[in-house]
């Protein structure tokens, strides 16, 4: 059994029997189908279900997030998809230990950070920028790896750093 949320609103339950000669079936919110499918390329796909044909293109996988952009003829979808073991870590209140807690970010390389972009107290979101490293004279963007409030700055702008120096805690 799988939960699926799309676009981060609509929610349905399916469960999927073994593919069998190109073909698909199980249940979707309790009720069954059977479709078609034929594999056109990597990532590309033709359903046919109760005579109407759909194109699906699956365009990124997250699987450590167990997410998914999927194109349906040719919009695009976000799914979230949970199995049975999600929802019992959720019932067990076990579902966020996956997430590995992020307290510092520090240097990737040696470089010299050409802007900060946030203040100590600032709340961030997961892939916010936060500091503007040049190494190699290329400018590399840092990004917040999680959500979080920064605590404090260790370094100032015009600064040389070296490898694994801590930058920015949270």
């Amino acid at each position: 059994m799988y939960t699926i949320k799309v676009n981060n609103s609509k929610e349905f339950k399916t469960e999927l029997n073994k593919p069998n000669n190109n073909t698909i079936s199980g249940t979707l919110n309790g009720q069954e189908f059977l479709a078609d499918i034929i594999k056109v390329r990597e990532g590309v796909y033709n359903l046919l279900k109760d005579n109407v044909s759909y194109n699906l293109e699956i365009v990124k996988q997250v699987p450590e997030e167990k997410k998914m952009v999927v194109k349906i003829n040719n919009t695009s979808y976000t799914l979230d998809i949970k199995d049975k073991y999600d929802d019992l870590l959720h019932s067990l209140g076990l579902d966020n230990l996956a997430t590995k807690k992020v307290n510092d970010i520090k240097a990737p390389m040696p470089g010299m950070v050409l802007n900060i972009l946030v203040t100590e107290g600032q709340e961030v979101k997961k892939g916010d920028a936060l500091i503007v490293l040049e190494a190699m004279k290329m400018e590399n963007i840092l990004k917040s790896p999680t959500d979080g409030v920064i605590k404090k700055i260790a370094i100032n702008k015009g600064v040389a750093v070296e490898k694994n120096q801590l930058l920015i805690q949270f």
